[in-house]
């Protein structure tokens, strides 16, 4: 954040802020400018921590750029102080208890969705999903939608690339709680005749053919916030959200359900209290340490499908990244 923020004019004050310091610090020195950067030590999971800082900052605007579990303080504090609030994904679901692969439980983001009468109220803007999926996918959706279809039957969400870790069979570029999270949670579809529901895991199985080089790969269903966000307010018959994870991945993330390793509950390992994820987390690289070793391209884009001037069309909107240029520039 902080070395794309540097190149803008449009903030006065911008302070990093993390439980470690230290980090914050690391980011500065690597801009050519920080003088309108500070940082800050805080503990995102207490509200009271984070309205000081922000109080103590005049700070109008929070980017919750942290894992989602911690949402509901950063959501809440924001509220409290008075600040905009953009995150780049929404609060966690809670799959059905009693039929998780074909009802819905507590969906994604419920609880900020349901915040909306009182942040209208206090006249506040709550920006939630606005990354790049959830984000920029739900504004190419509304750019299809406004600009070229008549009529929309499908809306897909397809991420996919050609990413290769040098050293690593398995080295997820972020936060493997996350990819837990979104992979082996049931994947949700949205249909007008049925509304929401869920499936199996990994289903629907497609081959998408992903542009700039990056070849056809294989895309299935998982658990994402456009399949939720984007039919309150584009008119459509479907939309559903598809990964290429790759066969071996897959297969990584089955094994890690198959023995527990999935679980957040905590077990006790003699004297410790520990949760298989948090195990899982702590002995796999960190995303951030492996900027250096990337090698090819991810594509992120909206698949739209439906009618123009009465025939049927078909446009994937999309934008690709150079993995390896990305992290040496921005980190």
């Amino acid at each position: 954040m902080a070395s794309i923020a540097e190149t803008r004019s449009f903030f006065d004050h911008f302070v990093l802020a993390d439980i470690n310091e230290q980090r914050c610090i690391d980011a500065l020195k690597a801009l050519d400018n920080s003088a309108r950067f500070a940082t800050a030590k805080v503990d995102a999971s207490s509200k009271a921590d984070l309205v000081a800082l922000a109080q103590a900052h005049k700070i109008d605007i929070i980017v919750n750029a942290c894992d989602p579990r911690l949402n509901d303080p950063i959501f809440e504090a924001a509220y409290e102080a008075g600040c905009t609030y953009v995150d780049m994904a929404m609060n966690l679901s809670k799959p059905h208890p009693t039929n998780r692969y074909n009802e819905v439980g507590e969906p994604l983001g419920a609880a900020q969705l349901a915040a909306d009468p009182r942040w209208r109220e206090k006249g506040l803007l709550a920006l939630v999903g606005m990354g790049v999926e959830p984000g920029l996918s739900n504004v190419f959706a509304r750019y299809a939608a406004d600009h070229l279809f008549d009529t929309i039957d499908e809306i897909g969400v397809r991420d996919g690339s050609n990413l290769s870790i040098d050293g690593f069979e398995f080295a997820p570029t972020f936060s493997i709680w996350t990819t837990i999270e979104e992979c082996l949670n049931p994947p949700i579809v949205w249909e007008k005749s049925r509304g929401l529901f869920t499936t199996e895991c990994f289903s629907e199985p497609e081959v998408f053919h992903f542009p700039a080089g990056i070849g056809a790969y294989e895309c299935v269903n998982v658990e994402h916030e456009e399949v939720l966000l984007i039919p309150r307010e584009i008119e459509c018959n479907r939309v559903t959200f598809k990964y290429s994870l790759g066969a071996e991945f897959i297969d990584w993330l089955k094994t890690f359900a198959y023995l527990g390793l999935d679980s957040t509950e905590k077990i006790r390992v003699g004297d410790a209290s520990v949760a298989p994820r948090d195990v899982l987390a702590a002995v796999l690289p960190n995303p951030a340490k492996l900027g250096h070793l990337m090698h090819g391209r991810t594509c992120a884009g909206t698949w739209v499908k439906g009618t123009s001037y009465g025939e049927p069309r078909e446009v994937y909107l999309y934008h690709v990244a150079d993995n390896e240029t990305t992290m040496r520039e921005y980190g």
